[in-house]
Parts: structure tokens; sequence; C-alpha cells
């Protein structure tokens, strides 16, 4: 039986954080799915085809077998389509632990036949956010320790068409 697994997110951009988690999510199940979706509580700097296109090509040479899909439903219905048996998160502080853990508990309510597994970030991947390098980009800062090359090319085009704010 193949050991399927999601790793859900909006990945706007996708980080060093989230490769990170990518990286040894992929090794714990035979196919990882990474699930790119949008929170309505979040504007994005992407569209979702845009952040599918940058997933896409920042997991092509990561190890294992990796499907990129994008959803619009509970998650937990989006993993039972996928037939996943687990949810894989990503921690990086006690705040998102919190968080995590509320959600952890609403899923298993929802769907108990999926398990969520959190890994704990890089030390040196922890501040990282999306929104933070998103922020940091807006304002002229360099991101460049955050992302990789393409994704902070990505990133300033998308700046640079926006406009920057600040001095």
């Amino acid at each position: 039986m193949t050991r399927i697994g999601v790793y859900p997110g909006t990945f706007d951009p996708v980080t060093l954080g989230h490769m990170d988690i990518i990286r040894r999510g992929a090794k714990l199940v035979d196919r990882l799915v990474i699930g790119v979706t949008t929170n309505p509580s979040k504007s994005p700097m992407f569209t979702l085809d845009e952040r599918m296109e940058m997933v896409r090509r920042e997991v092509a040479d990561v190890a294992g077998e990796i499907h990129v899909v994008a959803f619009d439903s509970l998650l937990m219905d989006f993993a039972e389509r996928e037939g996943a048996k687990v949810i894989v998160r990503g921690l990086r502080a006690v705040a998102d632990f919190e968080y995590e853990y509320q959600m952890a508990g609403m899923n298993q309510q929802i769907n108990p036949r999926v398990e969520t597994v959190f890994l704990m970030a890089d030390v040196a991947l922890q501040p990282i956010a999306s929104r933070l390098v998103k922020e940091i980009a807006i304002y002229g800062g360099d991101i460049s320790k955050f992302v990789t090359p393409t994704v902070r090319a990505d990133v300033v085009a998308r700046v640079d068409r926006i406009g920057r704010r600040g001095s």
C-alpha cells in the first residue's frame, strides 16, 4: 500500500522553510501531495496558477514522488480524495503549535482516518514566513536569505509591477 501524505499551504511565495518541510516530508511517505490553496483571510501576491508553477519549479529536484495539486475545499476532503493518510505540517514556534494543535483536533473530528504529523522547522529557518517575506520585499528589503534565487526573482518582479512602498 502506498503511503500518501498531503502538505497543504498557500505558498505565497514558497520559502526555504517550506522547502525544508517538503524535503523532509517526502522522506516520510511514498508520495507527497503538495496542496496549493487560497486562504480567504489572506491577500495573495501571486495567483493560484503562478503559485502552482512556482512550487512545481522549486520541487523539481527534490527526491521522492511529489505531486503539486490545487485545491479549494476542506483539507480533510482534499486528503481523502488524494488517498492520503497523513497531513504534514511545519511548526516554527509556540504560536504555530497552538493554531496547528487546534486545527489538527478539528481535522480529526472531520476525518479520523487521517493523521496530522508535525515537523519542527530547521532552527535556521524558523523565523521565515511568507507574509514577512512579502512585507520585506514590498519595502525594498533583501529577501535572498529566505527564498531561492528564482523565487526571489519572481517576488522582485512582482513588487516592481505593483510598486514598492516606503522611501
